[in-house]
Formats: C-alpha cells, structure tokens, sequence
C-alpha cells in the first residue's frame, strides 16, 4: 500500500483508539489527542523506511522489502523506540510508555495493510523468512484512501467524539470484506477453467489489480505452465469496448475482459524456444542469478536476446506486469561465450509498481 495511505490509516486508528488529552491531575503522563495522533501517523509511515535498502540495489530492497519492519515478532521493539523518540522530542514531558499504545496501533495497521495486498509479509522476521499474503488490495486503492481521509476530515470536523474514526475504520472493514468476496468469485472462476483444462496439478492465484476493485488477475500454475487471464468482475459482457480511445488508463481498463469472452493466455515459464530450452533453463539455475529467484514468486521468460557468443535470457515476475505496460523489475542473466560465467543485469527505464 502506498506510504501516505498507510501514515493516513495508523493517524486514523490513534484516533480511534485515543485516551483523553491532560487533565489536571494527569499532567506528566496523559498526552494530548493531537499528538497521539501524530504518533500514531508517523508509526504507520515508519516501517516502509526499508526504502534506505534501495541504496544498495533494487534487487536487495525487493527481497527484504516488507522484512524485518513489517514483523509482528519485532512490532514490540520498533514500537518502543519510536515511544521513546517521542518522549525524547518532548523534552521528557510525556513518558515513552504515554506514546507507546498509538506506536503499536500505527505499526499494527501499516502491517495489516500490507497483509492484504500480493506482494507479502514476513510476518515473523528475523525467526522466519516465510512471507504472508492476503491479497485484496492492489497497493494504490483510491476507494480505501478515500474512506480513511473522509474519517480523518469528519475527526477534525467534530474533535470531542471518536465515532467519525470508528465509523471510518468499521467501513474499511466493510470494503475489506467486499473485496473478500470479490476474491472468492475470482477463484471460483479459476476453477472452472481447471475443471474445463483438466488441469493435473494446479496452483491458483488470484491478484488485485489497478485502477478498480473489481480488476483481477488470475494466474494458475501447472507445472511450468501458467494460464493467465485479467478480468473485470463488473463487466457482464455486454459493454462495447470499440472505442477506446488512446488514453493509457482507458486502454488498461479495457484490457480487464469479462468473463464470458475467455480472455485465457497460456504461457510457459521458459517460453516456446526448444533450441536454446537447455540453455535458458542453465541460465535460468545460474549462481548469480540467485536474488531474483528468491524474489520472483511466478517467474516468465520475457525475451533472449544473443549477440555473436554473448547469450542473455530476460525474466519477469508476472505480479509485476499489468496490461499496455512493460513488466516492472526485468532481470537478465548473460555470459559472453560458453566459458564464462553467468552475470546478472537489470534492464532500466521500466515502469515500477510497489
């Protein structure tokens, strides 16, 4: 999900969640609702600062990314040391535990957040490297930021009462749901394909897609095959689709097809290439190539590329390739001629998707 929308959410639970400001007899622990607030909005932003790790290289923030910061097992430890800042930055006038309930709240709904998108969580880093994922949200949802800042407008237009922010999040919780139930229909479809297919060994996926909830992406793997379909849950087949224009956003938005026009790719995992199968396959197994393994959960052969002895194969992950777009984080493996040893390049000037 998008660091503004999540900084937004985690003001919105402290909100929420916020005990009443000084009182006399409270002086030195009771912090005032606007800075819970605030705390509460800058816990929410803090563990997408695995940003830093891009520093390094893409291919390093991608395979931690959503890591250590977004743990529950580490939760506690983030929470107490923004607490602590917190204190600090008052000059000690609110203690460290006054701050620490709106920190756990703004780490607990950024955490929450990402949980319910497709990219995955490693929910208990350092002790796991397993990711989590409940894919609902595509990480720019219009419709879930509107709801969260309707809530924070409503807060500030009436600031005595909670139940603007609670309302707000109960209805989150409402559109939560109902993409759940988008969700379900995805999948439903996905195995009606494999019932028509007879597809032995299926693994299905189902991802949110841009620009409106009822966009999704189905992908069902079988073996080193993937069948592949975006589809638009609203569209019952009878909307036309001839004029649409050349605007990039309507062209994606009529890329999603609805059901009745079986709309499915196959694509192979190592393309349609029997000469050179063997020689993308090592390329594919290569050492160096190694960190994007790790990270790509549905790897695709997107092109080869050879020049006199240099040999390179490209390779995508498809929950980073959305229509009329280039996919997101191209990776190559390459070797100069059949001696040496396989390199990794990364081809730059693609669009990027988080």
């Amino acid at each position: 999900m998008d660091p503004f929308t999540h900084a937004l959410s985690g003001a919105l639970l402290a909100r929420a969640a916020a005990s009443p400001g000084a009182q006399p007899q409270r002086k030195e622990t009771a912090v005032p609702v606007h800075l819970q607030v605030a705390a509460g909005f800058a816990a929410a932003a803090f563990p997408d600062l695995d940003l830093v790790l891009r520093l390094i290289d893409t291919l390093t923030y991608l395979n931690w990314h959503q890591g250590p910061t977004h743990s529950l097992a580490l939760l506690p430890v983030w929470a107490w040391l923004l607490a602590w800042l917190f204190s600090r930055l008052s000059r000690g006038r609110y203690t460290w535990q006054s701050f620490y309930r709106p920190t756990c709240l703004g780490i607990a709904i950024h955490i929450a957040g990402d949980l319910i998108t497709s990219y995955g969580l490693m929910l208990f880093a350092p002790f796991s490297p397993q990711r989590f994922s409940l894919p609902l949200v595509f990480v720019i949802d219009p419709w879930f930021s509107l709801i969260i800042v309707t809530g924070l407008v409503a807060s500030w237009r009436y600031p005595q009462h909670k139940v603007p922010a609670i309302a707000a999040l109960l209805a989150l919780c409402g559109y939560v749901i109902f993409l759940s139930t988008l969700h379900q229909q995805a999948v439903t479809i996905a195995n009606r394909h494999i019932e028509s297919q007879a597809i032995s060994h299926p693994q299905i996926d189902v991802l949110p897609q841009p620009l409106s909830p009822f966009h999704w992406k189905i992908i069902i793997r079988d073996h080193e095959t993937y069948h592949i379909t975006d589809i638009n849950l609203w569209d019952s087949g009878e909307q036309q689709h001839n004029n649409v224009g050349n605007w990039l956003l309507t062209k994606i938005t009529a890329a999603y097809r609805p059901v009745t026009k079986n709309n499915w790719k196959i694509q192979p995992q190592f393309g349609n290439d029997l000469v050179n199968s063997a020689l993308i396959r090592e390329a594919w197994l290569a050492p160096a190539f190694a960190p994007f393994r790790a990270f790509a959960q549905f790897p695709v052969l997107d092109s080869e590329d050879r020049q006199e002895q240099k040999f390179c194969a490209w390779f995508y992950d498809l929950r980073f390739k959305f229509p009329e777009l280039p996919p997101s984080f191209r990776y190559g493996v390459c070797r100069e001629n059949d001696q040496a040893d396989w390199q990794m390049v990364r081809q730059r000037g693609v669009f990027y998707i988080d």
